[in-house]
């Protein structure tokens, strides 16, 4: 592949330290899928709200991403800003925020992610009408779906088409729907839907059965990485730290160690952006060899740690792996 103008000035300019590994980190994931390997790209903090998607949902159109593990904050949040984007409020200056100014913009209905503010109304609102809808549809037809499978079927039926605000092109999850690309959300509960969903059970209104839960997403996830290991084998490219990434790298240990299927290969490839510092007890700072000791990775799979700004690096790394 010819590389455009953004790959070039990467190749030239970053040679050390970060840079370096940013360097490293693209042309390993490049070879690891010229190679026949593919890839789990996991999500976490608020990647959507920062809208990774504008790169990552042309990675998924490209075919180098083949499934994904994210937060139910950003399986949820690409949704909101593709339905409220022009009602999101930036704080430039949120460093400089007094209580009471947070106060004054909870009292606004907005709730603040670092300098970006999501406005409750316009975006959770406006998704809750028709989630719930699908959520009892289901239920009443007796049947269970993953969160991500709801998400789908709302993006898919096109319900939402109306309230779109940014071109769709740049949604990960409209991206994602459209290849039903597999994805784990762990924790989903920890999320503005997963609380809502639980709002409904506690009032009687739904059954929390409908909603298929993380113990079963782990089995889905070891059964995909079964049928999907063989030959250069699967990579793991994990932004930021957390549950995210935690939950499905331990799905190698789990079926090696638990299950005892000693034939189960190893992560192929590792690479984390973090802005975590190396710590005591830090699973988003612990060194990429220390899961080695936990049979996630093997002692020859390429590692690569990028300790920087994921809203900067990953976009960086998507250019070059889509020639830009």
């Amino acid at each position: 592949m010819n590389k455009g103008p953004i790959s070039q000035f990467i190749q030239h300019h970053y040679r050390h330290f970060n840079a370096a590994a940013l360097v490293d980190a693209a042309k390993g994931y490049e070879t690891h899928l010229l190679e026949g390997g593919k890839m789990m790209v996991t999500l976490a903090g608020a990647m959507s709200t920062a809208e990774l998607g504008i790169s990552f949902a042309e990675m998924i159109r490209a075919g180098k991403v083949d499934i994904i593990s994210c937060t139910g904050a950003n399986l949820e949040e690409d949704i909101m800003n593709l339905v409220a984007h022009t009602h999101y409020k930036r704080v430039p200056h949120y460093r400089d925020l007094s209580p009471q100014d947070e106060w004054e913009l909870l009292e606004g209905g907005f709730n603040r992610v670092t300098d970006t503010c999501i406005p409750e109304e316009e975006a959770f609102r406006r998704i809750q009408q028709h989630i719930v809808k699908i959520w009892k549809e289901a239920e009443a037809k007796g049947e269970r779906y993953f969160p991500h499978e709801y998400m789908y079927k709302l993006l898919l039926s096109g319900a939402m088409k109306e309230n779109y605000e940014i071109d769709p092109k740049n949604s990960w999850m409209i991206a994602a729907a459209e290849r039903n690309i597999p994805i784990v959300v762990p924790g989903w509960e920890d999320s503005t839907m997963g609380n809502i969903f639980a709002s409904y059970v506690i009032k009687g209104e739904l059954k929390a059965t409908t909603m298929k839960s993380g113990i079963e997403y782990m089995v889905e996830l070891s059964d995909w990485y079964r049928k999907n290991s063989s030959g250069k084998g699967v990579g793991f490219f994990q932004i930021g730290g957390g549950i995210a990434g935690d939950f499905p790298i331990c799905v190698v240990p789990m079926m090696y160690q638990d299950l005892e299927w000693t034939d189960v290969p190893f992560w192929s490839y590792f690479c984390q952006i973090s802005d975590s510092t190396t710590s005591y007890g830090s699973y988003s700072g612990a060194v990429p060899n220390e899961k080695i000791t936990w049979g996630k990775l093997d002692i020859h799979t390429p590692k690569f740690v990028i300790e920087s700004d994921a809203t900067i690096v990953a976009p960086l790394i998507f250019a070059y792996l889509l020639g830009w």
